[in-house]
């Protein structure tokens, strides 16, 4: 029973591990990953980033092209994106040592020759829906295809962008991808959400079938109002969201949890909806420039138990989760945790986590994760009024 119990608590912390030497940080490297909102770099300038678990630099070429490659030069070890972009390479500027998009070191100026094998990490980026996706990983790069989503494709459609940093375990985000259940009581804490106003707060019965892209969720409360979501592997969310007002059309909604280490996760969410007429688009804009970010305001969730007033209805929902997820500790205990018949969809996807991790310790060949070869059926029946 202890070897049992000692195990099983090893492969709960093993879901919340993220560093390069890690079986989850090492799964993780073999997806295309969101890194960055796309305008947060300029041509010709750097910057640092963290992901993963690991400090990179984040530049774009003169060209505008971006390149992600080791956060210190490999001579003396100081940060690489205080230096100086030229062309397509990075200086240092601690010795002018200069680096090219692949991380090669192409110039020494104050030695007599360039060593060849001089090299620091770097990794190919791929610009899409306004995020740069990068690949971690070692070997062949996938095409980049899993992430794609038609909502964020179609043309004549108002694109949003929201990137927050939240100090809490990526794969508690994850997890709550695959919770229907809590839209009937975290999302009516505080405030009542548009979720909570258009899905109302029935107990759903709840469905989970394993795709070739990951998990579709269906949650069922009434003959009129099922709602299905697109959960793709490893990381990824896409449901369907009402919009600020009643009688607005509906949004599609990507969002990503990525590692920035164990501790702490960028939330990229992208949103976008059908344009209509000038003022419901406007009415969209507004509700999604709206800057708060719950992370920064602690003492208010968790001292005073509110949400302010004036903030977009989308962060109103974003808010309530957060505070549900921080919560449960920066890295939540789950040897502690009592779950229940509502928790099947976080037990099959901590299981399909599981067995990807197994395959890679046992160096057997994990999933061939695809692409949905067709739009996912997400609907948006919604209960009639009484």
């Amino acid at each position: 029973m202890e070897n049992a119990q000692r195990t099983r608590h090893d492969l709960l912390r093993e879901l919340t591990q993220t560093a390069p030497d890690t079986l989850m940080g090492k799964l993780l490297r073999t997806f295309w990953q969101p890194v960055a909102v796309a305008d947060s770099v300029a041509p010709g300038k750097a910057r640092l980033l963290r992901v993963l678990s690991e400090d990179l630099t984040l530049y774009r070429g003169e060209s505008g092209k971006p390149y992600l490659i080791g956060g210190r030069c490999a001579h003396r070890c100081t940060v690489l994106h205080t230096g100086w972009v030229q062309d397509e390479h990075v200086r240092c500027m601690y010795h002018g040592w200069r680096y090219d998009g692949n991380g090669q070191c192409v110039e020494m100026p104050a030695e007599r020759t360039v060593l060849p094998d001089v090299k620091i990490a770097g990794y190919p980026v791929h610009e899409y829906a306004g995020l740069l996706f990068a690949y971690l990983g070692d070997g062949p790069v996938p095409e980049f295809d899993l992430p794609r989503k038609p909502g964020l494709e179609e043309p004549g459609r108002l694109h949003f962008i929201r990137y927050q940093e939240w100090d809490y375990n990526f794969f508690q985000g994850t997890e709550n991808s695959l919770d229907a259940t809590h839209l009937s009581y975290a999302h009516v804490w505080g405030k009542m959400s548009r979720f909570g106003e258009e899905v109302t707060q029935a107990i759903p019965e709840l469905s989970y079938e394993e795709t070739t892209a990951g998990i579709r969720q269906t949650a069922h409360r009434s003959p009129t109002n099922i709602r299905i979501s697109d959960w793709t592997f490893p990381n990824n969310n896409h449901i369907v969201g009402p919009g600020p007002r009643k009688g607005d059309p509906w949004t599609d909604n990507v969002t990503w949890h990525v590692p920035i280490d164990d501790e702490h996760t960028m939330r990229f969410a992208v949103t976008t909806v059908a344009s209509t007429d000038p003022e419901t688009d406007k009415r969209f804009m507004e509700d999604r420039q709206l800057g708060y970010n719950p992370a920064e305001h602690y003492d208010e969730l968790f001292v005073e138990h509110r949400i302010p007033e004036g903030i977009g209805s989308q962060q109103v929902i974003a808010t309530q989760d957060y505070a549900a997820l921080r919560g449960q500790g920066r890295i939540v205990d789950r040897t502690k945790e009592r779950l229940g018949a509502s928790d099947t969809g976080v037990a099959f996807l901590r299981r399909i986590f599981v067995r990807e991790l197994e395959a890679m310790r046992d160096g057997k060949p994990a999933k061939s994760w695809r692409r949905l070869a067709e739009a996912a059926h997400m609907p948006i029946q919604i209960p009639e009024p009484a």
